[in-house]
């Protein structure tokens, strides 16, 4: 067998290069190091149960809304303790929405009036049977989840500081963390520099510009399980008003759109772990006012051009500027 770049390779093919770079035949930078691929197989699997819990989770809702049991619209999470015994005790058969409201506890008690509404419904044998399977199956995904979180903190133990150093970023948590590291490894060696990883991972855009015209600039497909862990991170990191990440969301949302100014951040924060990675250094925010005092005159154009087209007339003063 051998290998041609640019060729998409099976199962076999990865193994065999595997092995190749485990025999020193391969340069380290085509294939991870082991502990790394090990890490990486256990992230993927387990997101792939945290997805399958989720639509299993859809599925009951699609089922309580077929027995017409509106209890998410009183109990945030049908699956809390309260909701869980209430759902528990309709599969075992109670179907009297007073009995039912009962099992409330501490907080959701005050809700006992609106939740004897919310059980009045057509409850029968086939939803039992229907939502006794999904919950028999969510509990299954929640074992294996916290198996293969356990299995995934012993093998990221060697890489624990990096682990650390992800998640002094805005947004990033954990198990976000264990992601990427499972994903790009912690050697940036392999990369010569923060642009050459984004490019590496698709969040690039292209310049396919020839004779004036230019062509499409979309980004070229990565790896989707680090996409995955950076959009999660990015939308929590653009919540977060006071922090750089939200500032240039915010910045380039009006003229670019909401997916390719979301774009925007996974590539800074990438460009960011990249230099975290290779330089030991947490990560320091910039701060949500660091575009208005890099160009403090663009700003006050911008302002002054927002108000003319409102109609007003606009004379500047200097003035001393807020700490």
């Amino acid at each position: 067998m051998r290998f041609v770049p640019g060729r998409k390779t099976d199962v076999s093919d990865a193994a065999w290069l595997c092995q190749l770079a485990e025999a020193g035949l391969l340069k380290a930078s085509f294939v991870p190091p082991k502990p790394v691929r090990q890490l990486r197989n256990l992230t993927r699997y387990r997101k792939t149960q945290i997805q399958e819990r989720q639509r299993e989770v859809n599925r009951l809702h699609k089922a309580l809304d077929d027995a017409g049991i509106k209890l998410d619209c009183v109990a945030t999470d049908i699956l809390g303790k309260s909701g869980r015994d209430m759902l528990d005790a309709l599969v075992a058969g109670t179907t009297d929405p007073a009995i039912l409201a009962e099992l409330a506890r501490r907080q959701m008690r005050k809700k006992i009036p609106a939740l004897r509404e919310a059980l009045e419904g057509h409850f029968d044998a086939h939803h039992a049977l229907w939502v006794g399977a999904i919950l028999r199956h969510i509990d299954f995904l929640d074992e294996q989840i916290e198996q293969l979180t356990g299995m995934i903190e012993e093998q990221i133990r060697p890489f624990a500081p990096a682990v650390e150093l992800v998640c002094t970023m805005t947004g990033f948590q954990r198990r976000g963390a264990e992601c990427v590291i499972g994903e790009i490894g912690v050697d940036m060696s392999r990369f010569a520099s923060a642009r050459h990883l984004a490019s590496w991972a698709g969040r690039c855009p292209g310049n396919d510009q020839s004779a004036g015209k230019r062509r499409s600039g979309k980004t070229r497909n990565g790896s989707k399980w680090l996409d995955f862990a950076l959009e999660e991170a990015a939308m929590a990191a653009i919540r977060v008003k006071t922090g750089y990440l939200a500032a240039q969301y915010r910045r380039l949302k009006p003229r670019l759109g909401h997916k390719k100014a979301l774009g925007a951040v996974k590539h800074s924060m990438l460009c960011a772990i990249w230099h975290m990675l290779a330089t030991g250094e947490t990560y320091r925010d910039l701060g949500g006012d660091y575009f208005t005092n890099r160009d403090p005159q663009r700003q006050t154009r911008r302002l002054v051009a927002q108000l003319e087209r409102l109609g007003h007339h606009v004379t500047l003063t200097e003035g001393v500027a807020a700490a």
